[in-house]
């Protein structure tokens, strides 16, 4: 063990923690784990959940025990809020499981502290479960950052996103914390350079799991694998239109099992010629998004009768 000690003065802060959409996404075949290589974009938006962490110096936690394991010091320093109506056990939490990580990787790397403050972190939640926009996963890596800092840890971006990518396969990408291209099951990432943009964003209550989407006879599972430099040169071919070959290989699965995310994509297709762009689904679903040209994207009376029109509930966001 480290002789430092973490203290972190008493205190709260509030984080956001940002969804993200998939301007394209592509499985490019199965690996030998079971898992699929991916290629996608990832954009984060101004818009998530909010994790509210409360630091208190008067509450100190001795590491020093030798058969102290990961889940149990993170019972002790964790305090979670908000977040009952998720998870029935805190353990199942992807704010829990975050915490215990970290833990565990400081334990088997020796440079956990000797005493460590206890947390109390309060989710604010905003973004619907199970819609594909990354809320959990988000919530996970905003709570790997947050607490890397507050116990001291100083575990790199590099070691956090190995972490993260063993609590969630879209963790990685809210570690790095901006616009990127991705690849591997999204942890290997590559930041791109996009111009800013605003979304009409729906999210119909629907939910199709995803082992049933990865084992349905009809997904396209073998996309040809584009490099890293053809998809930065050819954004405009998926960031305001759609352009072959660019797609999302969820959206003809999707669609056919859950009639309310065809439902909503259909309402977002009839905006098409007045947004100059191409609506489309985000992940496995069930948000899908229309982008806005530059044109219409700051008439907010406009944008306020597309989504009071709506069939599901609609949000006008941008790029983060």
């Amino acid at each position: 063990m480290t002789k430092d000690t973490a203290i972190a003065p008493t205190s709260t802060f509030t984080r956001l923690s940002p969804a993200k959409i998939n301007l394209f996404l592509h499985i490019t075949g199965k690996r030998a784990d079971g898992y699929h290589n991916l290629q996608t974009v990832f954009r984060l938006l101004d818009w998530g959940d909010y994790l509210h962490f409360s630091v208190g110096d008067d509450a100190m936690t001795s590491t020093k025990n030798s058969e102290l394991d990961a889940t149990t010091l993170c019972h002790q320093l964790l305090v979670l809020a908000g977040a009952e109506t998720i998870t029935a056990n805190i353990e199942d939490n992807l704010i829990f499981k975050a915490a215990r990580a970290l833990l565990a990787f400081a334990i088997e790397s020796d440079t956990l502290p000797e005493q460590l403050v206890q947390v109390t972190i309060t989710l604010d939640k905003h973004l619907p479960m199970g819609a594909g926009l990354g809320g959990g996963s988000s919530n996970a890596a905003t709570t790997m950052l947050a607490l890397n800092e507050i116990w001291q840890l100083n575990i790199t971006c590099d070691e956090l996103i190995k972490i993260g990518a063993k609590v969630g396969a879209d963790v990685p990408i809210f570690i790095f914390g901006q616009d990127a291209i991705a690849m591997g099951i999204g942890e290997e990432l590559t930041a791109i350079d996009l111009p800013d943009q605003q979304y009409v964003i729906l999210t119909p209550d629907a939910h199709v799991n995803t082992a049933t989407l990865f084992a349905h006879s009809k997904l396209q599972r073998d996309i040809t694998p584009l490099s890293v430099d053809t998809i930065q040169s050819q954004y405009t071919d998926y960031v305001q239109t759609l352009t072959a070959p660019y797609h999302n290989v969820f959206t003809p699965v999707v669609t056919s099992l859950a009639p309310a995310v065809a439902e909503a994509l259909n309402y977002l297709q009839g905006l098409e010629t007045q947004a100059l762009g191409i609506a489309r689904m985000t992940g496995s679903g069930s948000a899908v998004f229309l982008p806005l040209d530059t044109s219409i994207a700051t008439d907010k009376k406009l944008l306020a009768k597309w989504v009071e029109g709506a069939p599901f509930s609609g949000y006008v966001v941008g790029s983060l």
